[in-house]
């Protein structure tokens, strides 16, 4: 039977700073939830009513679960309406190690502050096969109950890290290309093949930021033919990664 301090305990990690002091973090939602444990992801704690447990007795069976009535899943709950399943799991960052950015496909977000945004842009990652994504500190948390549930499961299959961008572009080698998106570059159509890349997303309505620019080997563009004035950032990237994906394939005579 859970406490008071329990319930309590699972509404707090709404917070960041709750979720950083207690190296936790939750996830709510049964379709989220359920994508979790069909990846795997090593949950330490389930909250759930008496449905959900019955209807998911093998996962309640090697995670600790305790059940919940549906006033108290109202109390604990993140959600205006509560859902029928908490999981609570070990908030783990992994380090870039060193030549991390050396070889694949990294996509590079710089100050993406829109939790659905950079929920999007890992689930984009997931669906082109991307080797990393890469995450300036002053994006949105990715333990944000917001991005995992925009990731739809994407978030544990994508590898991630955290890392001072500047910092992370100059350990770059000149054999890797790095991509800068930005409304004064070149049409991405006219990208060769590349099975290396550091694609940089650039802020909305405002390209690189002057820090990222000095770094980057190419500046790249999705031509305009209306009157928008710039494309929300996980559009631009989806297009972006569908045209490096579509050249790999056709220099290999695969398309």
């Amino acid at each position: 039977m859970p406490t008071k301090a329990d319930l309590q305990r699972l509404r707090s990690l709404r917070e960041k700073k709750t979720r950083e002091s207690l190296g936790l973090f939750v996830v709510e939602g049964e379709k989220v939830v359920a994508e979790l444990l069909a990846a795997n992801f090593p949950f330490s704690e389930i909250y759930a009513t008496r449905p959900w447990i019955v209807a998911n007795a093998k996962a309640a069976a090697y995670i600790e679960t305790t059940e919940l009535t549906p006033a108290e899943m109202a109390r604990a709950s993140h959600f205006p309406t509560p859902s029928s399943v908490l999981a609570i799991g070990p908030l783990t960052r992994v380090p870039l190690a060193p030549g991390g950015l050396d070889r694949g496909l990294t996509l590079a977000l710089p100050r993406v502050q829109d939790a659905g945004n950079v929920g999007t842009l890992l689930r984009l990652a997931d669906w082109f096969a991307l080797d990393r994504v890469l995450l300036s500190p002053d994006c949105a948390d990715l333990f944000s109950q917001k991005v995992i549930n925009a990731s739809m499961g994407s978030f544990a299959r994508v590898r991630t890290h955290t890392a001072d961008l500047a910092a992370a572009l100059a350990t770059v080698p000149a054999t890797t290309p790095v991509l800068g998106c930005d409304l004064t570059g070149d049409a991405v159509h006219a990208l060769p093949p590349l099975r290396d890349a550091v694609i940089v997303i650039g802020s909305e309505g405002r390209g690189l930021s002057p820090a990222l620019r000095p770094f980057v080997t190419y500046y790249i563009t999705i031509p305009r033919y209306g009157g928008a004035e710039s494309l929300n950032a996980a559009t631009a990237a989806a297009i972006v990664c569908d045209n490096l994906r579509r050249l790999a394939l056709a220099s290999t005579g695969s398309a």
